[in-house]
């Protein structure tokens, strides 16, 4: 799938650059467009593609359950009347502007249902859904079917991480016998990416240079991710709130803290500065899950015969002055010690 193998085709490409030989002439590649420049052509080919077409909104009622392919989406004619039951993409879409390296782009969501569930994802949590991919010629290029295969956000295109938190995961769930899930209450949209938001210069096989990119979706489920297990969800390792958790790098090391086990380099893993408690409900005596504190986060939990055992961890600031322990390298407290 388009989505998951875009890294690996970035690594053949370098592979494939050093591996020439000297006498072998090699690749010149040209120069990026500017991205402010094709930002405002991209902005121009969306809006045009919004203003000529067309979905069928009478066949989809507020708050029901639809598939991707149930979303039509048709180009109306120079001398066509927009059908009844019909709405012109501009009339329905919402309009989303984000800073992204630098330039402010601007993209466009159809939200078909917002999802009923209680969880809304986070840009770097693991996402469980179906999709299809197309190019703005309505030639689909990617797609995934199969909802119990997630995706990590955080190897997708920007796009996506500014979309899918606007939608709420499912609100209940069935186990059919052969094994498949149904779903009820899940998000469903179509989200409009500009190149920039999208692969740019850089696209996989099959997707043009520059190519602004068309999805449908159906969110399922969506799950925290921790990438080094160091107990700080990686949405909070984004220290400076800029959306890119690639760039905050506490200690200088060159590892980004969401992979990184010890974030200020004082020794003690990250982990053991957080302080660990654990929780026991017994459902059975009418007893109920704790609140969590602020910066307190579920590490895990296991269930017997209706008790509930959930062990959590806790940020620190053991000298108040406003940097968590796990962050300042003169704190060297390792609270799993005895």
């Amino acid at each position: 799938m388009t989505l998951r193998n875009y890294l690996s085709i970035c690594i053949l490409s370098i592979l494939t650059l050093v591996g020439c030989k000297e006498d072998e002439p090699l690749f010149i590649p040209v120069p990026d467009r500017d991205r402010t420049e094709q930002q405002v052509v991209d902005r121009d080919s969306l809006i045009g593609y919004l203003e000529t077409h067309y979905y069928n909104s009478g066949d989809l009622t507020p708050g029901t359950d639809y598939t991707i392919d149930e979303i039509v989406i048709m180009e109306l004619g120079e001398d066509e009347t927009l059908p009844e039951n019909h709405t012109l993409l501009i009339d329905a879409v919402e309009t989303h502007t984000t800073m992204y390296l630098d330039v402010e782009y601007e993209y466009y969501v159809l939200k078909i249902n917002e999802g009923s569930g209680d969880y809304m994802p986070n840009f770097t949590d693991l996402i469980e859904l179906v999709y299809s991919g197309n190019l703005m010629d309505e030639e689909v290029f990617d797609s995934a079917v199969n909802p119990n295969d997630p995706f990590d956000m955080v190897g997708l295109i920007e796009g996506w991480r500014q979309v899918m938190p606007k939608f709420r995961t499912a609100s209940s769930f069935q186990i059919n016998p052969d094994g498949t899930v149904d779903y009820s209450g899940y998000g469903l949209g179509v989200m409009f990416l500009p190149s920039g938001l999208a692969y740019f210069s850089n696209p996989p096989f099959g997707i043009p240079v520059y190519s602004n990119l068309i999805f449908k979706f159906e969110l399922y489920r969506a799950q925290e991710n921790d990438h080094d297990e160091d107990g700080i969800f990686t949405h909070f390792e984004d220290i400076n709130d800029n959306g890119d958790v690639g760039d905050d790098d506490t200690d200088g090391d060159l590892i980004p803290n969401f992979f990184d086990a010890d974030d200020d380099n004082d020794g003690v893993l990250t982990l053991d500065e957080l302080m660990p408690n654990e929780y026991v409900v017994d459902t059975n005596m009418g007893e109920v899950e704790p609140t969590l504190a602020e910066g307190e986060f579920e590490l895990s939990r296991t269930e017997v015969d209706g008790v509930i055992t959930i062990r959590t961890v806790k940020i620190m600031d053991s000298n108040d002055d406003g940097l968590d322990d796990y962050l300042d390298s003169s704190i060297t407290i390792n609270y799993n010690e005895d």
